[in-house]
């Protein structure tokens, strides 16, 4: 029996910083983070969204012509918690409308919780071929301002509805997995920002890569030359380089040269170069930039590597479809990334800096540009989240961030 993806979508917030406008303000060349890092622009995140708005949105768009009521289970992964006891997936699926027989619950283990997401979502259909799982992870990478991480920041959701009738991708369950304790990233609870040691995260990246490709190779029988392209976690696109290097100097075969390895990777790319680091969500979002990129890929086998820090690596794989590119949403992706507002460095600071209340007191955002769903406000300690009416036109520019807004004269419902 088959399972995999039948659908995939993506959700990038409304407005980004070209990483050129920040390379100025930072007296730092572009080409460090054009060139360097593989980033051209990141996604900045309005007041009135977060991790619960931007899942929403994905999984309102990948389960378009898709019945609810088949949908079993929704799992959401993220290391951008709101909340440490209630799942942030209880909240979208009241926004979207997922009957109360679906299950909801909340996955962490760094970049790595939407491939645990999905490895449990293919054990749930191959048990009940009929039910189908969401799975989608959302995020928000953020990294203190002026620090070496602050151009690798970024924002995202990206929704897999994961079934018995796979029309993008079936996956293998059969998986290389490598789990250590260490410290190459984390972030206490007591702190906004990421801690990250990043020379040293990059080597256990690859130490990782390198562990779990070998078991995979052990536990499937598949060899390099098995697999014609490959997704990689992506904190920045050149680490999709280092990695595929790395593995390609012991795994592929004599005489295939650095362009023909790089070509192996370059598809996967594209959108994340756009959005910036989407953490748990980054490998999904490189592996929608492979489909709805201009490569044929029917039948074609796909290597898909996943890297949590703390750390977990996975690598596993899947094939292609026949006829996905019917199934992809290429033209809602290409509009939806290639229409965001460019923001100059003065408001993004600015914006970077609000943040909710951390007393208790009441706080109501502005509006913004926004997808259909958004974070009205903070009342009695609860966040209020609301449609936002389709019919409406939201301006393109940002209204003044303040970090006490005053109320939206738009109606808001309290759950």
């Amino acid at each position: 029996m088959k399972v995999g993806i039948e659908a995939i979508s993506i959700y990038s917030p409304r407005y980004y910083l070209d990483l050129k406008s920040l390379a100025a303000v930072r007296g730092i060349d572009a080409e460090k983070y054009y060139k360097g890092l593989g980033q051209e622009r990141m996604a900045v995140v309005p007041p009135d969204e977060d991790i619960v708005t931007m899942a929403a949105n994905a999984v309102e768009s990948a389960l378009e012509g898709i019945d609810f009521r088949s949908v079993d289970t929704l799992m959401l992964a993220t290391e951008s918690g709101i909340d440490q006891s209630k799942a942030a997936a209880i909240y979208v699926h009241r926004l979207v409308g997922l009957p109360s027989t679906c299950k909801a619950y909340e996955l962490k283990q760094a970049c790595c919780a939407g491939t645990a997401g999905v490895l449990a979502a293919l054990a749930l259909v191959q048990q009940h071929p009929q039910k189908k799982v969401v799975v989608v992870a959302s995020d928000i990478a953020r990294y203190g301002l002026g620090t070496p991480g602050e151009p690798t920041t970024g924002a995202g959701a990206v929704a897999l509805v994961i079934s018995a009738d796979p029309k993008l991708v079936e996956l293998s369950p059969d998986v290389g997995a490598y789990t250590a304790d260490v410290m190459d990233f984390w972030r206490p609870n007591y702190m906004d920002e990421a801690l990250v040691d990043g020379k040293y995260s990059i080597r256990v990246y690859l130490k990782a890569l390198a562990e779990s490709w070998n078991a995979y190779v052990k536990e499937t029988g598949l060899d390099f030359t098995d697999h014609y392209r490959f997704c990689y976690h992506l904190p920045f696109t050149r680490m999709a380089e280092k990695g595929h290097l790395h593995l390609a100097k012991y795994s592929a075969p004599e005489g295939m040269g650095r362009e023909a390895l790089l070509e192996q990777i370059y598809s996967a790319q594209r959108y994340n170069r756009l959005t910036g680091n989407l953490y748990a969500g980054s490998v999904y979002v490189a592996l929608t930039s492979l489909l709805e990129s201009q490569e044929k890929l029917e039948n074609k086998r796909v290597g898909l590597f996943s890297y949590g820090s703390g750390c977990m690596g996975i690598f596993y794989g899947g094939v292609v479809q026949p006829g996905y590119k019917k199934h992809l949403k290429e033209e809602k992706h290409r509009q939806m990334l290639g229409n965001r507002t460019e923001m100059p460095y003065g408001d993004y600071e600015v914006m970077y800096k609000n943040s909710l209340p951390k007393d208790g007191s009441e706080y109501m955002n502005n509006h913004y540009h926004v997808g259909n769903y958004r974070l009205a406000g903070v009342k009695d300690h609860k966040r209020i989240y609301e449609a936002v009416e389709r019919e409406e036109q939201a301006p393109r520019s940002a209204p003044a961030v303040n970090s006490r807004s005053a109320p939206s004269k738009r109606s808001v419902s309290y759950p």
